[in-house]
């Protein structure tokens, strides 16, 4: 291996990290005016890099045209830059075409999408959707909607003790009714990333198809949707520390043919009378009205920020800062840490027999530490574990093991405090 090769995977030095952090004006404050922040709330939603901000500045500064509808020169410049990006989420990626690269709210509204399109045309009462256990509400109340709507059956792929998803229980649910499986990629509570590839073999070998919520994932480790050979992906773009309100649906082209549009309105047509609709193509076919033109263009300077500090290093960082949260982690007395075991993300969900995890987020927040509280939108995954809510720490290639320090010495100081 030569020697740019071993760098590439190597984590940031402490000034190459400092240098990067420059580039995060948000982390530079002081909370209540007396301490220097310390963001550990990440899988919430990153902190924006400068090159974002300036991009979606200079979008409002220098044009704030519309995309797809004007001659104009200042409209023309925004739709290539606006399809531009979608050329660049093919590539980060890997998907075949830019085609297959449909433009959403987020995450969210990226299963909706599926799921409202998908039901319509595939499913009949009494068929079924498989999820799992580790799902975030975002991946569990669309479906439940849609079955009600068609009388379909919603199956949970349960976890062994372990905290992993349980893959003979998995292959046990697959039945002929089953239409879909939809699971997350990597848990926001546990850390935990799933087999996808092998829920996905186990899936297509009976010709039933999965959607894949990416929202943690996209974060952690390097989607290839056709190495993966999902047939629907999503994810956010705020999870990257692009903008809020612009995410990412991949769809395989074949599906995209077979879909009826999520929603009408200007742009996805190619002709409307009174009488009928004729509708594009994918994308267009599912784009409709204004899009999140600025959000895009902002999702397009982060994956280029990300490409420019190197993917492999990032991931590699991460690696290290979860190996730094888990050894400092554990110096906090009586603390459980939810799905302890395994390969995990930099991100810890703990739970104090006798502290509430909402009192210490607050104590924290008082000494400029930032986490999360409550069920993070995934009650059914509190309940299974038999906890109503965590505290949670979640770090980003940003953050530094002395901050981690800092914030587990402040949690023992919290909880002696209460």
């Amino acid at each position: 291996m030569c020697a740019s090769q071993t760098l590439s995977h190597t984590p940031f030095s402490p000034d190459e990290l400092k240098a990067l952090r420059a580039d995060f004006p948000a982390l530079h404050q002081r909370v209540h005016r007396r301490y220097p922040l310390i963001y550990l709330d990440s899988a919430a939603t990153a902190l924006k890099p400068r090159a974002m901000i300036e991009a979606t500045q200079r979008y409002y500064q220098e044009n704030g045209a519309s995309v797809h509808r004007g001659v104009h020169a200042l409209s023309h410049r925004a739709t290539e830059q606006f399809e531009a990006v979608r050329d660049h989420v093919r590539d980060f990626i890997n998907a075949q075409k830019s085609c297959e690269i449909i433009w959403t709210k987020g995450t969210t509204e990226g299963i909706n999408l599926i799921a409202d399109s998908f039901c319509q045309g595939h499913c009949q009462p009494g068929d079924e959707i498989v999820l799992s256990m580790m799902e975030h509400h975002a991946n569990i109340v669309p479906w439940q909607l849609q079955a009600k709507r068609y009388g379909l059956v919603l199956k949970v792929i349960p976890l062994t003790t372990e905290g992993d998803l349980d893959l003979m229980a998995y292959q046990a649910l697959l039945s002929h009714r089953t239409r879909l499986v939809s699971v997350s990629g990597l848990s926001n509570v546990l850390g935990r990333a799933v087999p996808l590839q092998k829920i996905i073999e186990i899936a297509h070998h009976k010709q039933i198809p999965v959607l894949v919520d990416a929202a943690q994932a996209i974060v952690h480790e390097t989607i290839d949707v056709q190495a993966l050979a999902c047939d629907f992906l999503v994810f956010s773009a705020h999870k990257l520390g692009g903008p809020t309100g612009v995410g990412v649906l991949y769809a395989r082209e074949e599906w995209l043919k077979k879909l009826s549009p999520y929603q009408g309105g200007g742009h996805m047509i190619t002709h409307v009378s009174f009488e009928e609709t004729l509708f594009q193509e994918a994308p267009g076919k599912f784009e409709a009205g204004t899009p999140n033109i600025v959000g895009v263009l902002g999702l397009g300077a982060v994956i280029q920020s990300l490409k420019q500090w190197g993917l492999s290093r990032i991931h590699a960082t991460l690696n290290q800062l979860s190996e730094v949260m888990i050894q400092e982690f554990a110096r906090v007395p009586d603390i459980r840490i939810l799905g302890a075991s395994g390969v995990r993300a930099p991100m810890i969900s703990m739970v104090h027999p006798s502290v509430h995890a909402h009192d210490l987020a607050i104590l924290l927040d008082r000494q400029g530490i930032a986490l999360r509280d409550g069920h993070h939108c995934a009650m059914p995954l509190h309940k299974a574990l038999k906890a109503s809510s965590s505290l949670r720490a979640s770090a980003f290639f940003y953050n530094t093991s002395d901050e981690i320090a800092q914030c587990v010495d402040a949690l023992v100081k919290s909880i002696k405090i209460i």
